[in-house]
Order: C-alpha cells, then structure tokens, then sequence
C-alpha cells in the first residue's frame, strides 16, 4: 500500500535525532511523509529538525521544521499555531519526545525526577491539551503517544523517572481515549522494546549498566536479550506509529501497541 497518510496534515514532537542515524521520531516524520502526510516537525534542536526536513523535501515532499520545548506551554502552543497557520488542519499528533536518565529512587535527585516529568509527561499532555480541541472541532484524528516496555516491566536498569512516566504516559493515553472517542478523537500508545537508536548510544548511563560504557558489548548483551536475537530499530516504531496514524486503524483506541521482539513474553 501507498499513500496511507494522503491529505492529511501530521505533527512529528521530536522529530529530530540527537545523533547520526534514525531516532523514533526522525524515521517516522519521514514515514509519514512517504505515505502522503504534509509533516511539521518540532524539535528541541532546531538543526535537527531541519535535517528531517531536508531529507522529507529532497524526496519531493512536504514539511516544515519548527524548534520546540514540549515542557513549555507557550512553545508548544506557537508549534501548534504554525501546523495550523502551514496548513489549515491537524490530523495526526505524534508525541515522540522521552528521555532516560539513570537512579532509582534513592539516588535521584528532586530536580531531575521533575524535569523528565516535564519532557516525558507533561510535553505529551501540552501537545494533546492544544490539538484536541483541533482535531474535535474538525470531525476527528489520530494521536500516537510513543511510551515504552518500560511503562510495564522492569528491565533491569534501575530508572525511576522512566518507568513513572512511561507508565502514566500509558493510563493518560488509556483515560484520553475514552473521554474524546465521542469526538472521533483517537488516542493510542507505541510501547517499543530494545531499540538501537542515536538516543541509546549516547545515554552514557545506559552503556554504564549494561556493559561498563562499552557501547558495542551493550549492543551485543540487548540483542542477547530479545527472542527474535535482535534489538529493533526505529522503523520498527515509525511503522507502528504509521499503522496507528492511519485509516487503517479507524476502529483502535486507547491500546498499547507493543513492539518488542517478544522480549517481555519472557520470564528472565
């Protein structure tokens, strides 16, 4: 199939990627380009963003980029506007932004348990807050929260903020369906598993826990871990982000998409 996304209007959180390569959200505001989408893609590095759309333009297609902290209200209602001002509508939200920073709760210190919950939780809740009303008043569109196996399981890295979010980040998608189902507002979650991503290989923490800051043996152990005998990747997200974007998925609301390898069907 083609053109799954034609006509329709997608606004990409974290579009960009913190290194070389393909992050969640960089793959899918390219996927959903391909697929028809005319695609804003926010960012809190405005380089980065602009890279995606650079590369979403060189293949003959639209978007525009915009720099965006989802923590603050005021930019992330400005990033809304411009969706808005570019094309008239809002027809998928994909909330993309998440970070991962290590300490249970012991080691953590208040402040950084409240900034990932500003950019884990709070970014996700200030993007529905502004396009909801959007979407309602004009019949209906698909929001696609990216959460994380994290949300359910614990997995073996010590992460409070992490879990907490992901989890929260899971019973607001949950409750958001609900409330906005009548408006044709649909609201779902991508729970990836072990992906190797720019992100992961720059989170000194997560290379510290699994393999003493060795980046390729953290590969090799995550890959270790998963069924299938691989981590994914972010087209792995991107095209379940695509599915849940689309038409296709007019009938699904308020699930968890897992996309995982398998890896939480085991015991140890």
């Amino acid at each position: 199939m083609a053109g799954r996304l034609d006509g329709k209007v997608a606004l990409v959180m974290g579009a960009g990627s913190v290194g070389p390569g393909w992050g969640n959200g960089k793959a899918t505001a390219v996927l959903f380009a391909r697929e028809g989408a005319s695609v804003m893609c926010a960012d809190i590095d405005p380089a980065a963003a602009a890279e995606t759309v650079e590369i979403i333009r060189l293949e003959g297609h639209e978007a525009e980029a915009i720099a965006c902290n989802v923590a603050r209200h005021d930019e992330v209602r400005a990033t809304v506007d411009a969706t808005l001002k570019a094309w008239g509508r809002i027809d998928v939200l994909d909330n993309n932004v998440g970070i991962a920073e290590m300490g249970g709760v012991v080691e953590l210190e208040e402040a950084e348990w409240d900034r990932v919950f500003d950019i884990n939780l709070k970014g996700a809740f200030l993007a529905m807050k502004e396009v909801i009303p959007h979407m309602a008043k004009q019949g209906g569109g698909s929001i696609v929260n990216i959460s994380s196996i994290a949300s359910i399981r614990y997995t073996g890295v010590p992460y409070a903020t992490y879990y907490a979010t992901k989890a929260a980040l899971n019973h607001l998608t949950r409750t958001t369906a609900v409330q906005y189902a009548p408006q044709h507002v649909r609201v779902n979650a991508v729970l990836p598993g072990l992906m190797k991503t720019p992100m992961v290989e720059k989170s000194a923490g997560l290379a510290a826990t699994y393999a003493e800051g060795d980046v390729e043996e953290m590969w090799r152990v995550r890959d270790s871990q998963v069924p299938m005998g691989h981590m994914g990747d972010a087209w792995d997200v991107a095209q379940a982000a695509l599915f849940l974007a689309s038409d296709e998925s007019k009938y699904v609301t308020g699930i968890e998409l897992v996309v995982d390898g398998g890896i939480t069907l085991k015991y140890s």
